[in-house]
């Protein structure tokens, strides 16, 4: 509990209202902006969200779009291929299956392309404040260091230990807080190690810290 407080206030006190950086204005705004995050930035990703969908303002615009146009479009945040897939496939399933809305149950959305368990917890945490807790490599990394989960724990293990180390009313900030921290502190490169207040939690705090 000490160990979990001691946490939980400084990640307070670094992010004392974290929000999304991400920019969407509506739900499968939200939901196409996760899915192109992947294996990239969001800073990257918001360069070319309001490219995408200026040209393409609906679903039903996206679903008609060709994939040459879309893969132009999403060229800088890599992966733009098979992203450029995923998002005509979203907006035709989006429009003709679920009547232009993002489905709230979680086996629907996971059954949509490009959307797994990750990008479920993000979209139902942000869109919906549902409780929910996202492991993507900077809370891995995090959770990790600060000994909240091993090293060989894979990212259910890793989220599983995170619901049972923080309050359930807490799960969606502290997951925003947490990806800020391994954002911006708790690098994969060079993490600001000299300025934290959980050094003394940190399990790789005698070692060249590596990218995990």
């Amino acid at each position: 509990m000490k160990r979990t407080n001691e946490i939980g206030n400084y990640l307070d006190s670094l992010f004392p209202n974290p929000k999304c950086e991400l920019i969407y204005h509506n739900d499968y705004e939200l939901l196409i902006a996760i899915v192109l995050s992947a294996q990239t930035t969001d800073k990257r990703v918001n360069t070319v969200t309001p490219v995408l969908f200026h040209r393409y303002p609906s679903l039903y615009d996206l679903k008609n779009a060709s994939i040459d146009e879309l893969e132009n479009i999403l060229r800088p945040i890599g992966s733009f291929h098979i992203k450029a897939k995923y998002v005509k496939s979203i907006a035709t399933i989006l429009n003709e299956k679920f009547h232009d809305s993002v489905p709230r149950d979680r086996d629907l959305l996971i059954s949509l392309p490009g959307v797994g368990r990750k990008t479920c917890n993000v979209f139902l945490s942000e869109f919906y404040k549902e409780a929910a807790i996202a492991v993507d490599t900077h809370v891995d990394r995090v959770s990790k260091r600060l000994g909240i989960a091993k090293v060989s724990d894979d990212v259910l293990l890793v989220e599983e230990k995170l619901m049972k180390t923080f309050p359930k009313e807490e799960w969606g900030r502290r997951h925003l807080q947490l990806v800020l921290f391994g954002r911006y502190y708790c690098k994969a490169v060079k993490p600001q190690c000299a300025d934290c207040l959980l050094i003394s939690l940190c399990h790789e705090k005698n070692k060249n810290i590596p990218s995990i």
